[in-house]
C-alpha cells in the first residue's frame, strides 16, 4: 500500500477507470439494502474517493454528504456526480478523524476502502487513530441509524482471504460491536490488455495470474467484507 496516497494525490481519474470496472454483479447495492432500507436515508460518507459509492447512493436516498482527505479525488466525483444529474449531494475535502458534519445528522454512515489507511500507514499508533474515525461515525450517526464500513476482503480471490497487515483492524472492529458479512464484487475489463494496465497500476503484478478470460470478459475475483452496527443512543454514550 506504499504508493496509495501518490496514486489519490496524483492519478485520480486511473483509480477511478478502475473501480469502474469493480463489482459488475452488482452485489454491493443489494448488500447494503439488505443492511438498511436506503430510501429517504440521511447518509453521510467517509473516504468518498471519486464518489463511486455516492453515485450508487445518490440516486437512492434523500441526501449524500461525501468527505476526502485528497482533493483530486473529489475533482473527479464532483465530474461523475454531475453526469448523473441529481443535486442532493455535497463534497468537502476533509479527514476522516474530523468530519465536518452535524452531529446525530445521518441515519446511515458509511466508509468504504478508506479506514483501512489509517490501519496501515499509522504504525503502532494505529489502533488510535482507527477509534478516533469510528468515534467520528458514531458522532455523526442519529439514534436508531447504521454505521457500515467496507473494506477488501482479498484482490484475486474467490473466497475470503483478508492482507495479512489488515487483520488486526478487522478483529478490532469486530470487538467494538461490529458485524461482519462478506460478498464477491469481481472486476470486469474488455480485453486482457486493459485488465493488466490497470491491475497493476494499484495492485502490482500479483494478481495477473488471477485473471480469468470467458465470454464475458477478462475478469478479476474479488472478495469484499462488510461491517455494520446500529448506532447507540445518543445519550448512553456506549461504543
Amino acid at each position: 500500500m506504499s504508493d496509495l496516497m501518490a496514486i489519490f494525490q496524483q492519478q485520480a481519474p486511473k483509480y477511478d477507470l478502475l473501480v469502474s470496472h469493480e463489482d459488475y454483479q452488482g452485489n454491493l447495492l443489494r448488500c447494503l439494502s439488505s443492511i438498511t432500507p436506503l430510501s429517504g436515508k440521511r447518509v453521510v460518507e467517509f473516504g468518498a474517493g471519486t464518489g463511486r459509492l455516492t453515485r450508487l447512493l445518490a440516486p437512492l436516498v434523500e441526501s449524500i454528504e461525501a468527505f476526502d482527505a485528497a482533493g483530486p479525488m473529489l475533482v473527479v466525483a464532483k465530474k461523475r456526480l454531475l453526469e448523473v444529474g441529481l443535486n442532493n449531494w455535497s463534497l468537502e475535502v476533509a479527514d476522516n478523524r474530523k468530519i465536518p458534519a452535524r452531529t446525530h445528522s445521518a441515519d446511515l454512515v458509511v466508509a468504504a476502502w478508506s479506514i483501512c489507511c489509517l490501519a496501515a500507514y499509522e504504525g503502532d499508533h494505529w489502533q488510535r487513530e482507527v477509534d478516533t474515525a469510528l468515534d467520528e461515525m458514531r458522532r455523526v450517526a442519529a439514534a436508531g441509524g447504521k454505521l457500515v464500513i467496507i473494506e477488501t476482503l482479498g484482490t484475486g480471490c474467490s473466497s475470503p482471504n483478508a492482507p495479512e497487515g489488515l487483520r488486526p483492524y478487522y478483529d478490532h472492529l469486530e470487538k467494538n460491536g461490529f458485524s461482519s458479512n462478506w460478498i464477491r464484487t469481481d472486476y470486469r475489463f474488455e480485453s486482457m490488455a486493459e485488465a493488466i494496465d490497470l491491475t497493476t497500476f494499484f495492485f502490482g503484478k500479483e494478481p495477473i495470474g488471477t485473471l480469468e478470460q470467458n465470454r464475458d470478459g477478462v475478469l478479476l475475483p474479488e472478495c469484499t467484507g462488510v461491517w455494520s452496527k446500529d448506532a447507540v443512543s445518543p445519550h448512553l454514550g456506549a461504543r
